[in-house]
């Protein structure tokens, strides 16, 4: 089987690959096998119909199998031939039955080559998870507000308030919302230290991001957008509605270059 491989933009490939007579005719050959056995001639069993019937009948259809068949398995042995690592399907094109030979041509992105300079060790600051006095207080002013008042009179965060909230007094009720801001800004704490080491990571990579994959990502993002605004939609119109999602690719598009940007980092870093 020949292959040839040209390197184009960025992590672009194209496979130009050409099957000889030889391998495309056993393969026909089984494309034959199977149709005798599933044939239904009248005056012939199952598996007994001459091949000449066979040809005369199916000899289209059975080279279209047999092409059909034998450019996956084709493309699956070049890429491993050539030690090339897509991150999609190819597209292929050209094609091309002559001779008895089959050849075509294989567009694909393969993962791409990441330099990642001085990624251990970074240094990244985490914001104290300690709550305040004016944390608690806060908190306390927002259920105040949150809960309506009775006319005249002021809602009074004191013993009989919390009892109200399930606790048995104002100091257990402050406790608990103690732990509770806590773990909140121990979440939030640890969500920014991620964000600080990714925007770090992303600053000392350097790669070329496959276009196949921010697109693939950029789709499930829009469906999942869609699938929201579905849920929440008042009847928009169909031009609002593509024109809607029109901004909203664009809006999402750099979000989710940067997110397969990403996950290419951390897949390298995995691996080493």
């Amino acid at each position: 089987m020949k292959i040839e491989v040209k390197k184009g933009e960025g992590v672009k490939r194209e496979l130009a690959i050409e099957i000889p007579q030889e391998r495309f005719q056993q393969k026909i050959e089984q494309v034959y096998q199977t149709i005798n056995q599933k044939a239904r001639v009248k005056g012939f069993r199952p598996g007994k119909v001459p091949r000449q019937i066979l040809e005369t009948r199916f000899g289209q259809a059975a080279q279209q199998q047999a092409v059909e068949e034998i450019i996956p398995e084709a493309y699956a042995e070049s890429i491993q031939q050539e030690k090339l690592h897509p991150v999609d399907h190819p597209e292929i094109h050209d094609v091309n039955v002559k001779d008895g030979k089959v050849s075509f041509r294989a567009v694909l992105e393969v993962k791409p080559e990441i330099e990642i300079a001085d990624y251990k060790g970074l240094s990244v600051k985490r914001k104290s998870s300690e709550v305040t006095d004016e944390d608690v207080l806060k908190t306390l002013d927002y259920f105040k507000q949150a809960i309506p008042q009775a006319e005249g009179k002021e809602t009074v965060i004191d013993d009989a308030f919390a009892h109200g909230m399930g606790f048995p007094n104002l100091s257990e009720f402050k406790k608990s919302l103690t732990r509770q801001i806590e773990m909140d800004k121990d979440r939030h704490n640890r969500i920014d230290v991620e964000n600080q080491i990714a925007e770090k990571l992303l600053a000392k990579a350097k790669l070329d991001v496959p276009s196949s994959l921010v697109k693939r990502h950029l789709e499930q993002r829009l469906a999942q957008e869609r699938q929201h605004h579905k849920q929440h939609s008042h009847g928009n119109s169909p031009e609002e509605v593509s024109k809607c999602e029109e901004d909203l690719r664009a809006q999402l598009q750099p979000h989710a270059e940067r997110e397969v940007k990403l996950y290419l980092i951390m897949d390298k870093i995995a691996q080493q």
